[in-house]
């Protein structure tokens, strides 16, 4: 049936992956083509299978959802793929949509809304829930950390003093407060350990 839409999974949990397997066999119209459990084998089985959607989470083994989505999107530029996360940060979306997913859904929605945005990306639109739309307008909006800040916010956030900072990147302790004043005033937040938690919350460092 040339109507069928080609979905491939891609999550690292295998009782989600098999739940969600079971519920999309059950829509009219959808074929499952394959089941990926981390970011590598992600790009392979893309590359094998040529899915009309894929449905990738972002945290995953050995290559994560972003970089997986930037490396099939170059080789694949026609590729829609849908993000299926946990995780709301507008900084999480935003780097997404930057490497070129179409789609941006939390874990929770029901198989109705699963289904309305595979249906839409496959017609070649975009589907973002309106809270997930209003994070990534706010991202837009604001200021973006340089490289450097975003090295000194994730040593911030790992409990590291401004000795430690300027010892780990090879500057002076003057100029890592010079840093952590700017990367304060973008954020939005009058000290480290607000710093440390709006970082986590909005995604833009992680705990590994």
């Amino acid at each position: 049936m040339t109507d069928t839409v080609k979905i491939l999974l891609v999550e690292d949990h295998h009782i989600v992956r098999q739940g969600l397997a079971a519920l999309l066999k059950t829509v009219p119209g959808f074929a499952v083509v394959g089941e990926a459990s981390d970011g590598e084998q992600a790009i392979e089985m893309f590359r094998r299978h040529r899915p009309d959607v894929t449905l990738m989470d972002l945290r995953l083994p050995k290559v994560n959802g972003v970089d997986a989505i930037g490396r099939i999107r170059q080789e694949f530029p026609a590729a829609r793929i849908i993000v299926l996360t946990t995780f709301d940060g507008d900084e999480d979306i935003y780097r997404a949509m930057q490497a070129g997913a179409k789609g941006y859904l939390l874990k929770g929605m029901d198989l109705n809304e699963l289904t309305e945005a595979v249906k839409i990306v496959h017609a070649g639109k975009s589907r973002l829930p309106s809270r997930v739309a209003e994070k990534l307008a706010e991202r837009m909006g604001g200021a973006t950390l340089t490289a450097r800040e975003l090295e000194v916010l994730q040593l911030i956030v790992a409990g590291k003093s401004n000795r430690d900072i300027g010892n780990a990147l090879f500057i002076s302790e003057a100029t890592v407060k010079t840093h952590v004043n700017s990367l304060l005033s973008k954020l939005g937040v009058e000290d480290r350990t607000q710093a440390a938690t709006t970082a986590l919350q909005r995604g833009i460092v992680h705990l590994d």
